[in-house]
């Protein structure tokens, strides 16, 4: 028998100040986007901006739906529609960013299951890197250089 570890690098950074600018600009992006969810039932706001290789900046927010799972997370509305508008362009970064309207949400939240494997699919068809930021409603904000770091062994089209 053999045992492996896997680790990755995660940035963290004490505030969205001590980002670049523009990583500074796209989680701003991200904020104004997390500002149209539509959350009535969670009453939690997910915020995202994508940064495509040709520069153009992509949003996008929870939607829910009174029927649960007829909503879509902030993460897959972005990416699906940056792969339907943009498609053969490649993705950068992603900021993500949520808060909660029950109470001030200060540690970053990392996309859901389902939403690591919807950007993990981008990631493994583009064949590079996505770097992804993460924060709550302020505070520290998380940077990894993959999705790959946070979805290790992950499932993709090579096992089909």
């Amino acid at each position: 028998m053999q045992k492996q570890n896997i680790t990755f690098e995660l940035s963290i950074f004490d505030s969205i100040d001590e980002l670049s600018a523009e990583d500074n600009k796209l989680m701003n992006d991200a904020v104004a986007a997390r500002g149209d969810a539509y959350a009535p039932y969670s009453n939690f706001q997910v915020g995202v901006a994508i940064l495509l290789e040709n520069g153009v900046v992509v949003t996008g927010n929870n939607q829910e739906n009174a029927s649960y799972p007829s909503g879509l997370c902030a993460e897959r509305v972005a990416i699906f529609y940056a792969g339907a508008k943009y498609p053969g362009v490649g993705i950068q970064t992603i900021a993500i960013t949520a808060t909660s309207i029950n109470h001030v949400l200060t540690d970053p939240a990392a996309p859901c299951g389902n939403c690591r494997q919807a950007i993990s699919e981008y990631e493994v068809k583009q064949k590079k890197p996505i770097a992804l930021m993460m924060m709550g409603e302020k505070g520290k904000v998380f940077k990894c250089n993959s999705m790959a770091d946070i979805l290790p062994l992950g499932f993709n089209s090579s096992f089909l």
